[in-house]
């Protein structure tokens, strides 16, 4: 699946059509991943979540970017954790879901996403990222306008379990019965080589992606989808 990507980095940082932010139902800031997002993004981005009323768990919004490199900020509120009886599953399914449906209405080609619910709201990460890779894959075999989807886990542990998930799709979608991973690719030594050149791909492919844009772009007069 060479349009998923997990990385271990900073998401506010990223320069990508659009980062998702794990957000609370007031879209006001708080903890983790909003506080830094609002933080990197600037006051602007206050000004204009106070206009959007909130948001409800598995729904999604959106905004400019602001003073970040990505261009569109998707604002969705994951569930809580209360044991699973609670639709928990549906609902985080359905931040994903929201997410790239809104990220394809505005012609974003790559996206990141945080791993959502996976901190205060106490969702166990593997069954999130169980979600969260399903559901990616899901789409992206019905939607070819998404170039490049970045899973980025800010917490290493974290990222191996998103990297053990996504490995264990590969083994049962691409390899014949009875084979494993290490005899189909190599070695895990390999498969752990092809994650240290995640960061000189992405900046590679992001890079084409750009230049592709720059070169279909029409002119634009006045102001953009955001006033």
């Amino acid at each position: 699946m060479s349009r998923i990507e997990i990385v271990h980095t900073d998401i506010t940082a990223l320069e990508v059509d659009a980062i998702v932010n794990a957000a609370n139902k007031s879209l006001l800031g708080g903890g983790g991943v909003d506080g830094a997002i609002h933080r990197a993004a600037g006051p602007e981005l206050l000004n204009k979540c106070r206009k959007l009323n909130g948001c409800k768990a598995g729904e999604a919004k959106i905004t400019k970017g602001y003073k970040l490199k990505a261009k569109y900020i998707i604002h969705t509120v994951g569930p809580v954790w209360h044991g699973g009886d609670y639709r928990e599953g549906d609902l985080l399914a359905k931040c994903y879901q929201s997410c790239l449906e809104l990220a394809v209405k505005h012609h974003c080609e790559t996206i990141a996403f945080p791993a959502i619910s996976c901190g205060v709201y106490g969702f166990p990460i593997r069954d999130a990222s169980e979600i969260a890779v399903n559901n990616i894959i899901a789409f992206l075999k019905k939607n070819n306008s998404i170039k490049k989807i970045l899973l980025v886990c800010f917490e290493e542990d974290v990222c191996q379990i998103f990297h053990s998930v996504l490995k264990t799709h590969h083994e049962k979608e691409y390899m014949p019965p009875g084979s494993t991973w290490s005899a189909q690719t190599g070695s895990e030594e390999k498969f752990q080589k092809i994650k240290k050149d995640q960061s000189k791909r992405l900046d590679e492919g992001f890079k084409e992606i750009r230049e592709t844009k720059k070169k279909k772009a029409p002119e634009k007069k006045g102001g953009g989808f955001f006033r």
